[in-house]
């Protein structure tokens, strides 16, 4: 895969559309990374990726001790086994949510990318998603030295590989990097929505960034609002996937 201008390509340089699943936090529910589960999600779903999404907080990687961080590292080496197996993409999400800012974990960040990297640095199924959802005071700034601190960790043992950097908001706001993107290929940038709760205006902010010059990756959705709860909003979902089906966003 390759960026090209604001779109995720194919080899050949045409647009390629990733449409996936992603755990929740592996900590939490390690029984879902198995082969059976990634062929059904590959088969029945029809997806093409998977997202582990490996909390760095809340008893994840950064503060769980060792014997947490052993299982989360064996964990996502399965993940990728079990995905390259089928066929699949496969996303390695260092999931920072409560510790707010990247920059709080980035010494831990650099030697784990730099452990994956190297380990996958001939595969080319394997994206590297550096900072799920910045939030709290985090800023663009904040983000941008942690991607320009991490980035190059990775670029030493994948030069091509695809990395996605969260942005501000819980990922929400792309219009901010889209003013000052990382100077780097085949880098995109994540928007996340909660279809019940984000609707039309971050929609246009999506597509607003995307006429902008930003490759925009939806790395995490969901439809209902925000918080887990609450009704589906088919309705509101499907703006959303046609939208993303426009643009031809993953």
């Amino acid at each position: 895969l390759m960026v090209k201008g604001t779109k995720l390509c194919d080899a050949s340089g045409e647009p390629y559309q990733l449409k996936g699943i992603s755990t929740h936090g592996l900590q939490w529910f390690p029984q879902y990374v198995n082969p059976e589960t990634f062929r059904c999600i590959r088969d029945e779903f029809g997806a093409n990726v998977v997202r582990l999404a490996m909390y760095t907080d809340e008893n994840g990687y950064c503060v769980g001790g060792e014997a947490v961080q052993k299982k989360l590292k064996e964990c996502v080496n399965n993940g990728v086994k079990y995905a390259t197996d089928l066929g699949m993409y496969v996303i390695i999400d260092w999931h920072i949510l409560h510790d707010l800012t990247p920059m709080k974990y980035v010494e831990q960040a650099k030697p784990f990318f730099e452990e994956m990297s190297k380990k996958y640095a001939g595969y080319d199924n394997v994206i590297y998603e550096i900072c799920n959802e910045p939030n709290g005071s985090a800023t663009w700034d904040d983000i941008k030295k942690y991607a320009n601190e991490v980035i190059p960790v990775i670029r030493a043992n994948a030069p091509d590989a695809i990395i996605i950097v969260g942005t501000p908001t819980w990922s929400q706001d792309v219009d901010q990097a889209a003013k000052d993107p990382i100077k780097s290929d085949n880098v995109m940038y994540a928007l996340h929505f909660y279809a019940g709760t984000h609707k039309d205006s971050l929609r246009q902010k999506m597509v607003s960034a995307i006429k902008a010059g930003l490759p925009v990756f939806v790395s995490e959705f969901g439809i209902t609002d925000a918080s887990g709860n609450g009704r589906c909003d088919i309705e509101e979902a499907n703006k959303w996937v046609l939208v993303m089906d426009n643009y031809q966003v993953s």
